[in-house]
């Protein structure tokens, strides 16, 4: 069955993309339902008692020493969804917010947040009917969480603010009378329940980092096939070598290498053309496992924060207590997803250099710019421009987000993570990567063309199928960016990694 079930502690990298892109509906388990419930029960009490409990009695942020009245309660809740919709920028695709929805709700399936089953629910419903808030990007300091995202989200559940419903933007009241969803009112605990966590960031990031990881495959791939095109050197990837300095993504990249390349006629051994090669072919495994382990990282992050309770004051019913702390603080992801976008952004940095070694003659001992007619045809030239482009860019974009902060709310939040540009930035610098690596495909397919009486590799042979029938070769010059956004979508849409991973084990 396409369903997905959550409980706050076992949702999956998988289970989001399964969610976000597959659109496989979500429900609570019963432990969930009954954990919301007791939660929810305090939070009345609490109330009933005017008991003063920050965000549920009192006004949020510098307002939290402004007692609010139990009839009140209802008003306050809506008034800080109205009042924190201040998102700017370009809404967020429809898989993140997706994502966001889903992680939204599993935080608060863990019952440590205080919300309403009912007003958890409604918000599940949306989700699994396709009502999709209109959420601008930008407008978050990544603490106190994501909240002015948030509250976009939030808006249409009270029918307010837009959302996509069925392909078409209409308000939010109309896209939930079309789906048949009934509108809510907030009352105590609820407003803050929705929009004080990190969900925004994570959501963004962590679909980042699924294509990342696909991504890091297909860069082992594109370089094995630049070393064929340069007829490169195996020994450096010897089990032997990186046996003796044993990083993990280094010894994994260096056996990826190895596999995809074997059987492969056009590698060489040292001493047999040249005794060493260049870095960029060299040191594969030690810049691409670098790349590696830092992706590895940011998952066992990530792994944590998609099942955390993130939001403030939270509920613990067993003690009866109710603690206002700081786990909306973005700052464990922020420095996460800024080390994704350098990881990122590094296996781009080196893909643009072997793709300078395949069209530069001096470097490689192919024809220029890998056209057969240089002068009257100008070949890859400026592919490798656009490559260094997008490069140079990344640079720009790698500068960490979480560096950076600035006092809000009159100073009682005077340090935030800017985590959610950092996940953005990440997002950003993955596109960018993944067009690079597409004119590497595209550039060392070419090149191993001007060769003849040569055996591709077990893996590469696979690559090199999957190009050639997108992309032809390059005889005379062609509007080039048509052939880029086809590579682009090999890479994108993981075609090059499927069908290479039918016959080598990619790690």
């Amino acid at each position: 069955m396409n369903k997905i079930l959550i409980d706050g502690n076992s949702l999956t990298l998988e289970d989001v993309v399964k969610v976000a892109r597959n659109y496989y509906e979500v429900d609570l388990t019963p432990e969930a339902v009954e954990k919301v419930n007791i939660a929810r029960e305090l939070v009345d009490r609490y109330v009933d008692e005017e008991k003063v409990v920050y965000g549920i009695t009192t006004g949020f942020g510098k307002f939290s020493d402004v007692a609010i009245s139990k009839g009140d309660a209802e008003e306050l809740q809506t008034n800080l969804i109205i009042s924190h919709s201040c998102g700017v920028g370009n809404p967020l695709h429809e898989e993140i917010v997706r994502g966001i929805m889903l992680l939204r709700a599993n935080a608060l399936a863990k019952g440590h947040s205080g919300i309403r089953l009912s007003t958890l629910k409604t918000l599940l419903t949306m989700l699994n009917k396709g009502v999709h808030p209109i959420i601008p990007e930008k407008g978050s300091l990544g603490a106190s969480g994501d909240l002015a995202p948030l509250s976009h989200m939030v808006l249409v559940m009270l029918g307010e603010g837009e959302a996509i419903y069925k392909g078409k933007r209409m308000p939010g009241k109309e896209a939930m009378e079309a789906a048949d969803i009934p509108t809510i009112k907030l009352t105590s605990k609820e407003g803050l329940a929705l929009i004080n966590g990190t969900q925004v960031m994570t959501a963004v990031g962590a679909l980042t980092l699924y294509d990342a990881k696909q991504l890091l495959k297909l860069s082992d791939i594109a370089a094995a096939l630049t070393v064929e095109a340069q007829r490169g050197i195996v020994d450096a990837f010897d089990w032997k070598v990186h046996h003796v300095r044993p990083h993990l993504g280094q010894q994994q990249t260096a056996k990826n290498l190895l596999d995809l390349l074997e059987n492969s006629t056009y590698t060489t051994r040292q001493g047999e053309l040249r005794v060493q090669d260049a870095y960029t072919l060299r040191c594969t495994p030690q810049i691409h496992g670098a790349s590696r382990d830092a992706i590895g990282y940011v998952e066992s992050k990530i792994n944590i924060e998609i099942n955390a309770a993130t939001d403030n004051p939270l509920i613990f019913p067993e003690e009866e207590e109710v603690i206002s702390g700081g786990n909306f603080h973005g700052q464990p992801m922020a420095l996460a997803f800024d080390f994704l976008g350098i990881a990122i952004a590094e296996l781009a940095n080196v893909s643009e250099r072997r793709i300078e070694r395949l069209v530069n003659p001096q470097l490689s001992g192919l024809p220029a710019f890998l056209t057969a007619r240089g002068g009257l045809h100008s070949g890859f030239m400026i592919a490798q421009y656009a490559a260094a482009a997008l490069v140079s860019e990344n640079k720009v974009l790698a500068h960490p987000a979480s560096v950076d902060s600035i006092p809000s709310s009159a100073n009682q939040e005077d340090h935030v993570s800017m985590g959610t540009i950092a996940a953005r930035k990440a997002r950003e610098i993955y596109h960018n990567a993944a067009n690079v690596l597409a004119i590497e495909l595209m550039a060392a397919a070419q090149a191993i063309d001007f060769y003849e009486g040569y055996q591709l590799g077990k893996g590469t042979s696979e690559a090199y199928k999957v190009i050639r029938e997108a992309i032809p070769t390059l005889q005379e010059d062609r509007v080039m960016y048509q052939d880029i956004n086809k590579s682009e979508a090999l890479v994108t849409t993981h075609k090059v990694v499927e069908a290479v991973e039918k016959v080598v084990a990619i790690v």
